[in-house]
């Protein structure tokens, strides 16, 4: 079915997930695939098994017009051996730019990287942008417990901004909350959001947002807790001068440095988030097909009442538009 948007405004979706069709073929076959099982591509989720046909058909129903497609975070894979990890990468990335190519204007490819490597985590992404014609990559809050800030990850961030990399953040497992308790999925409601605080902090504090100013990191699920610290982090940047890192200024003052999907599933805090964030730096993101999915999402971010008709365009259709241009 052809986009019900008018020609230049489409409904561009940046958080969205796929299991690939050559991995279930393996492993529902009986195979391991570069060493994952059935129980690394979540495939109790039936929406995960669906072909690029069948998802077309939801996002009409939804109202999605493009949906930029990453790779399900289990397949990370950061702590395979950096060879294994780098060939599930191109495999997957094979894969989304195929899907975007045989249905151009609703598929955009969003990659995974082997970042555990980074010179083959820089030649996949060089492949990707310039052979693939993908639009970035999705990374983890971490690299095996790495923070971003760590100079051995500067090479990545310099490609990224060379590049001109879409880079979204979205936790894989586990995240720092399942070290304290395994209880009531709290490694999950909890820990993703905590887990984008850690990561706003370390490209913040260890100067890499200054470093390399031209980088566009959307950070998935809202930001997580980064509307709600940042005062508390700006207090704490005012009263110990000593633990400022690298960083030129107030954490506040980077807030409009990054973009943050609408993952909040309620009116209050999508409200917050733009109220702190500011309007231009808000994106349409589902997190589909995850159970956590943000359900009827056009509508309701048409039917909201906490937002101006400007807003509601912006979000749907504008601050993606802009930054990623869909024919």
């Amino acid at each position: 079915m052809p986009s019900s948007s008018p020609a230049g405004s489409k409904v561009i979706d940046v958080h969205a997930h796929v299991t690939p069709q050559r991995f279930q073929r393996a492993v529902l076959g009986g195979s391991l695939w570069h060493g994952m099982t059935p129980a690394d591509g979540e495939l109790d989720n039936l929406k995960n098994r669906w072909a690029p046909d069948r998802r077309l058909e939801e996002m009409d129903a939804l109202g999605v017009d493009v949906q930029l497609v990453s790779p399900t975070d289990c397949f990370y894979q950061y702590h395979q051996d950096p060879e294994v990890t780098a060939t599930i990468a191109a495999e997957c990335n094979d894969e989304v730019a195929e899907m975007a190519r045989d249905h151009p204007g609703r598929f955009v490819g969003l990659g995974t990287l082997p970042l555990q490597d980074t010179d083959r985590a820089v030649a996949e992404m060089d492949r990707g942008m310039r052979q693939l014609r993908l639009a970035g990559f999705m990374i983890d809050d971490h690299v095996n417990g790495l923070l971003y800030d760590h100079p051995v990850f500067d090479p990545f961030w310099e490609a990224a901004e060379a590049l001109g990399a879409f880079i979204f953040v979205h936790q894989g497992a586990p995240t720092s909350v399942a070290y304290r308790t395994q209880k009531y999925f709290l490694l999950n409601s909890v820990g993703n959001l905590v887990d984008r605080a850690l990561t706003f902090g370390s490209l913040v504090y260890g100067g890499v947002m200054d470093k390399y100013p031209r980088l566009t990191v959307c950070l998935g699920h809202a930001g997580g807790y980064v509307p709600y610290a940042i005062d508390r982090m700006d207090k704490g940047w005012q009263m110990w001068p000593d633990s400022r890192g690298k960083s030129q200024d107030r954490p506040s003052t980077y807030v409009g440095r990054f973009l943050y999907d609408t993952v909040t599933y309620t009116d209050r805090n999508l409200r917050f988030l733009i109220d702190v964030a500011g309007i231009d730096h808000v994106v349409f993101g589902t997190d589909w097909p995850a159970p956590m999915v943000v359900v009827d999402p056009v509508r309701r971010i048409e039917s909201s009442p906490v937002l101006t008709p400007e807003e509601r365009q912006a979000i749907l259709r504008g601050n993606m538009a802009a930054r990623l241009p869909v024919s």
